[in-house]
C-alpha cells in the first residue's frame, strides 16, 4: 500500500468502484445472507433548491444522512437514502432575468453541478430514483392530484389579497415588498383581491393537531409545539353586535349583524370599541361618503397580507362615525377601521377591550379611546397609563364592572355570556383554527401549470387526464414585466374540453410548496420497474418504504413545510393512493453551520462584509476577536460574532474548495466531530486541519503495521496483560460508539473512534502471531466504526489489508459485536486521591474487597509521597471508579 496518504488519488480510486458496482442501488426484494427479508429504512433529507454550488450546511445534512445510512446497511438493514432537487421557484426567474436565459437552463447547469459535487462527497445516494420537480414527469402528478382534489371538494376557485405592483403588472411575493415597494420597480404595492385556488386544509385542522399531540413521539418536542401553535384550535364565542346601517338599496349591511370571534368572552362588558378590516362591509361603505376613510383604506393596501406582517406593523386607524349595539349591555360601540385586521381571518371583525387585550390597549392610548377594566386580581392595582402582563390574565382573576356577569372566574363567565348570547340568537361557543386554506395559485412563470381552461361558456373547466401533463414552456425569458406565459400564444391558446371552441388556459402557476408536499413519496417509485405501472402516481413501493423513517433538515421548515406534507399525505390517503397517516415517523432538524462575519458600515447607511482572509485579526488567549483592520487600507472593520454562513456576508466556505485541498473524508469528519447534529457548529480552520491529521494517523498506522494488519492468524483466547488491555479498551469504547450510533450524536461517534486509534498507538506490540491477531481484530473494528464517517479511507484500507477476503466488502460488512469477555478484567485501575486530589493510581484484582483495595493504597508510592507521612483518617471507596485517602 502506499506509504502516503493521498485523500484525491483515494477518494477518485473509492468512487469509481462504487460507481461500476452500481453499490448503492437499492430494490425492495433486498434479503439478508439467510435468505430472509431485510427489514427496511427509509432515510431522507429534504431536498435541496439547487442554487448553483452546494454549501456546508449541505454537506452537513447529507453526511449526517449518510452515517445513518451507512451504519444501518452494515446492519443489516435495507435503507433507502435519494436524492433529488427542488427545482421551481422565484430565484430561478430572478436569475434568468439577471443573466437572460431562461430559467430552465440555469437551473438543469446548476442540477447538473450540485449533483457532482455530491458525488464528490461520497454519499450513499441511489442516484437511480434521483427526481427534478420541475420535470413534467414529476410535475403532471401535481396536477393530476389538484385535479382529483377538485373532484373531492378539497380544492376550490375563489378570490385572494395579493401584493400587485402597477409598474411591472405582476404579482409579488411577500418577501419582494420592500418597505410597500415593488423590488424591482420601485413602484408603491397595492392590494388587490384576484381569483386564485385554494386547497382546504382546514378540514384536516383536527387530524393534524391531534397527531402532532399524540402520534409523532420522533419529533423535536420544539417543532411539535411551532406546528400546534400554527394550527392554532382556539375554543370560544362566536357573537354579533347588531346595527341598522344600510346598503344603497335600504338593506341592512349583513342582515344588521356583526360577527366577532373571541377566546375572552368574560371580557365583553369591557368593550369600548370595534376594529373591522379594511374590506369589511361597514368599511367599504363609511368610505363611500368620509374621504378621510376611504383615503386610510387606500393606504392600507401597501401594507402586508399575511398575519405574521401584521402583527409587526404599526397600528393604525380610522373612525367610521358607525356604531354598532353592544349584545347584552346595548349600549352603543364605535366601528374603527384598522389596518392590522384581516378579512381572511375570521369575519373580518374584533371587539376591543383595552383594558385586557395589549394590542387594543395600544390601540386605545393612541387614539383617546376609553378603556374599562373589567378583570381584577387581589393584590393587584390597574394603571391605566401602562400595560402590565397581568391584565391579560385568564386565570387569576375575576369579573368586575360586568353588571350580573360579576365576581365569576374565566370559565364561569365565559359559560354565562355563551349561554345569554344564545339566548338572544346572537351568539354560541365555537371552536376556530389559527390554520388557514392554502392559497396555491402564483402568479410566476416557473412553475406546476395550474390545469384548468377558461371557457367564455364553461367557465373553468380541468383540463381532461388523458392530457396530463400540461407542460411548462422551458424557453421562456422573464423580464419583469409580468408573467411570461401571458405572452406566449402558443401556452395560452387551447380549446375547451367541454364545447371544443377556442379558450384561454389558466397561466397561474402552484406554490412551489406543493413540489415539496410529496416528493418524499416519488422517490419510491420514481423509476418503473417489472410488473409497474408507468401511469400511476403510487404503487407497491410506496406502501413498502413509507413513512420515512428518519427525516433530516433545517429548523427553518419547521412549520410549512412539514405541515403542507403532512396534510398532502393525508389527502392522498383518503384517496387509496397511501396506507400511512404520517409521512416522517421521526424527525432531526440539524443545527445551522457558522462562521464569523466582518463588516465596515458606510456614512450614508448600508456596509460592506469583508473575507477573515483579507483582515488582520488580533485574538486573545482563548481565540475571542479583539481587532480587526483590512490589509488593503489598514482600517478597522467590525467584528459582527458568530452568525450563518452566507455568500452575502462573505463568511462561507466553499466544500469543493476545502475537498480539493484536503479531501472528502475531511470535510465529513469535522463537520461530523465539531458539534451535535442537532446543534449549531462553528466553523473552525483549525478543526479541519485537525481532522485532516487524524485521518493521516490512520493512514500511517496501517503503514507501519500492514504486516501484523494483514495476518489472517485466528486469535487465541489467551492473552498476554497488555492484549487483553487493549482488547478492554477497543470493546469499551465500541459499546459506547455502537450506543452513540443509535442516538445519532455522530460527534462522540468520531470521538470515540479517536480515542481507538490513541489506544492502538500507544500500544507496545510485539512481534509474535497474537500480537499480529488482535492488532488485526482492534484495527479492523475501528475501520468499521469510522467507516460511516469517512467512506473512501476505511474503505481503501479495508480491501488494502484483506478484511474484504474475510468479511466481505466494507458496505456490507456486519457491524462489530461487543466481546463481553473483553470487558471481563483480572484487574482494574482507580484512581488514587489524597484528601480529594488525583495524586496517582493503583492496579488490584478485578474482585479485590475493601481490606485488600485499602492495602493497596496506603502501600502506594503516591501515598507516601502526598500524605507527607500524616496517618489516614479515612478511606472512601468508589467501586470500580477511585479510592480517596483522607489524613
Amino acid at each position: 500500500m502506499s506509504p502516503e496518504f493521498k485523500p484525491t488519488e483515494i477518494e477518485r480510486a473509492a468512487q469509481s468502484a462504487w460507481s461500476a458496482a452500481d453499490a448503492y442501488r437499492v430494490s425492495e426484494d433486498a434479503i439478508d445472507h439467510s435468505g430472509k427479508p431485510k427489514s427496511k429504512f427509509y432515510a431522507c433529507s429534504m431536498l435541496p433548491y439547487p442554487s448553483g454550488k452546494l454549501h456546508m450546511g449541505h454537506v452537513r445534512n447529507y453526511t449526517i444522512n449518510d452515517m445513518l445510512t451507512r451504519q444501518l446497511r452494515m446492519k443489516g438493514r435495507n435503507v433507502l437514502m435519494p436524492m433529488g432537487w427542488d427545482a421551481f421557484g422565484l430565484p430561478a426567474e430572478n436569475a434568468a432575468m439577471k443573466n437572460k436565459v431562461p430559467p430552465a437552463k440555469w437551473t438543469y447547469d446548476n442540477i447538473a453541478h450540485m449533483k457532482s459535487q455530491m458525488q464528490a462527497m461520497g454519499l450513499a445516494i441511489d442516484w437511480s430514483r434521483e427526481i427534478a420537480t420541475c420535470s413534467p414527469d414529476y410535475y403532471r402528478w401535481n396536477q393530476w392530484l389538484f385535479l382529483k382534489m377538485l373532484d373531492a371538494g378539497i380544492a376550490e376557485r375563489r378570490t385572494q389579497v395579493v401584493n400587485w405592483d402597477p409598474v411591472d403588472q405582476t404579482v409579488l411575493a411577500n418577501e419582494q415588498v420592500i418597505d410597500g415597494r415593488g423590488w424591482r420597480s420601485g413602484a408603491e404595492i397595492e392590494k388587490r383581491e384576484i381569483p386564485g385556488y385554494y386547497l382546504k386544509i382546514t378540514q384536516y385542522a383536527e387530524e393534524l393537531l391531534e397527531h402532532v399531540q399524540q402520534h409523532l413521539p420522533g419529533w423535536p418536542e420544539r417543532v411539535r409545539l411551532m406546528q400546534e401553535n400554527w394550527i392554532g384550535r382556539s375554543e370560544g364565542v362566536r357573537f354579533a353586535f347588531t346595527h341598522s346601517i344600510c346598503d344603497a338599496d335600504g338593506k341592512p349591511i349583513q342582515d344588521g349583524r356583526m360577527y366577532v370571534f373571541t377566546t375572552r368572552a368574560d371580557t365583553i362588558m369591557g368593550v369600548t370599541f370595534c376594529a373591522v378590516a379594511p374590506e369589511h362591509p361597514l368599511a367599504l361603505h363609511a368610505a363611500q361618503s368620509q374621504p378621510d376613510v376611504a383615503a386610510f383604506i387606500e393606504s392600507c393596501k401597501a401594507g402586508g397580507t399575511t398575519e405574521a406582517e401584521l402583527a409587526t406593523q404599526e397600528k393604525k386607524g380610522v373612525r367610521t362615525n358607525l356604531v354598532v349595539t353592544h349584545p347584552l349591555s346595548g349600549e352603543e360601540v364605535e366601528v374603527w377601521v384598522g389596518n392590522y385586521v384581516l378579512m381572511s381571518y375570521g369575519d373580518g371583525a374584533v371587539m376591543g377591550v383595552p383594558a385586557h387585550d395589549e394590542r387594543d390597549f395600544e390601540f386605545a392610548k393612541k387614539y383617546g379611546i376609553a378603556i374599562t377594566q373589567v378583570i381584577h386580581i387581589d393584590g393587584l392595582h390597574y394603571d391605566y397609563e401602562r400595560w402590565h402582563d397581568w391584565y391579560a390574565d385568564k386565570q387569576s382573576g375575576i369579573t368586575i364592572n360586568s353588571d350580573i356577569y360579576s365576581g365569576l372566574s374565566y370559565r364561569d363567565a365565559v359559560d354565562a355570556i355563551a349561554q345569554a348570547l344564545h339566548g338572544k340568537g346572537l351568539g354560541e361557543k365555537k371552536t376556530t383554527w389559527r390554520l388557514r386554506d392554502w392559497g396555491i395559485s402564483r402568479q410566476r412563470y416557473w412553475g406546476t401549470p395550474i390545469p384548468i381552461i377558461h371557457c367564455d361558456e364553461h367557465g373553468a373547466v380541468p383540463v381532461p387526464e388523458k392530457d396530463l401533463p400540461v407542460v411548462l414552456p422551458e424557453d421562456l425569458i422573464p423580464d419583469g414585466s409580468g408573467n411570461p406565459l401571458n405572452k406566449c400564444e402558443s401556452f395560452i391558446h387551447a380549446a375547451c374540453p367541454v364545447c371544443g371552441k377556442p379558450s384561454r388556459r389558466e397561466t397561474d402557476t402552484m406554490d412551489t410548496f406543493v413540489d415539496s408536499s410529496w416528493y418524499f413519496m416519488r422517490y419510491c417509485n420514481a423509476q418503473p420497474t417489472a410488473g409497474s405501472r408507468a401511469d400511476a402516481m403510487t404503487d407497491a413501493r410506496v406502501d413498502y418504504w413509507m413513512p420515512v423513517d428518519q427525516y433530516i433538515g433545517g429548523i427553518e421548515h419547521a412549520i410549512l413545510h412539514l405541515l403542507y406534507a403532512r396534510f398532502w399525505t393525508k389527502v392522498m390517503r383518503d384517496l387509496k393512493l397511501v396506507q400511512v397517516d404520517e409521512p416522517f415517523s421521526r424527525l432531526l432538524t440539524q443545527g445551522m453551520v457558522l462562521n464569523e462575519a466582518f463588516s465596515r458600515s458606510h456614512p450614508g447607511g448600508g456596509k460592506d462584509y469583508h473575507w477573515a482572509h483579507d483582515l488582520e485579526i488580533a485574538r486573545d488567549e482563548h481565540a475571542h476577536v479583539l481587532s480587526a483592520v483590512l490589509r488593503a487600507d489598514g482600517q478597522p472593520v467590525d467584528y459582527e460574532g458568530w452568525t450563518t454562513m452566507s455568500k452575502s456576508k462573505n463568511n462561507g466556505v466553499d466544500p469543493q474548495q476545502l475537498i480539493d485541498k484536503f479531501g472528502a473524508d475531511t470535510a465529513r469528519l469535522f463537520v461530523m466531530f465539531a458539534s451535535p447534529p442537532e446543534q449549531t457548529l462553528e466553523w473552525n480552520d483549525a478543526g479541519v486541519e485537525g481532522a485532516h491529521r487524524f485521518l493521516r494517523r490512520v493512514w500511517n498506522f496501517a503503514v507501519k503495521h500492514e504486516t501484523s494488519l494483514k495476518s489472517t492468524l485466528p486469535r487465541s483466547a489467551s492473552q498476554s496483560a497488555n492484549l487483553r488491555a487493549l482488547r478492554f479498551e477497543i470493546h469499551t469504547v465500541l459499546r459506547q460508539i455502537s450506543y452513540d450510533y443509535e442516538r445519532m450524536q455522530y460527534n462522540t461517534v468520531v470521538s470515540g473512534a479517536m480515542k481507538m486509534l490513541n489506544a492502538l498507538e500507544a500500544f507496545k506490540a510485539e512481534a509474535d502471531e497474537q500480537t499480529a491477531a488482535v492488532l488485526r481484530e482492534s484495527f479492523g473494528i475501528l475501520l468499521r466504526c469510522l467507516y460511516p464517517a469517512c467512506p473512501h479511507t476505511t474503505w481503501t484500507l479495508w480491501q488494502q489489508l484483506g478484511y474484504v477476503h474475510s468479511a466481505g466488502d466494507l458496505l456490507d460488512a456486519a457491524w462489530p459485536e461487543v466481546d463481553d469477555n473483553a470487558l471481563v478484567q483480572d484487574e482494574v485501575e482507580l484512581m488514587l486521591q489524597v484528601n480529594g486530589k488525583l495524586r496517582g493510581a493503583i492496579r488490584v484484582a478485578a474482585g479485590a474487597d475493601k481490606s485488600t483495595i485499602e492495602a493497596a493504597a496506603l502501600a502506594s508510592p503516591d501515598f507516601a509521597k502526598f500524605s507527607e507521612g500524616k496517618r489516614p483518617k479515612k478511606l472512601i471507596i468508589v467501586p470500580g471508579r477511585l479510592v480517596n485517602v483522607v489524613v
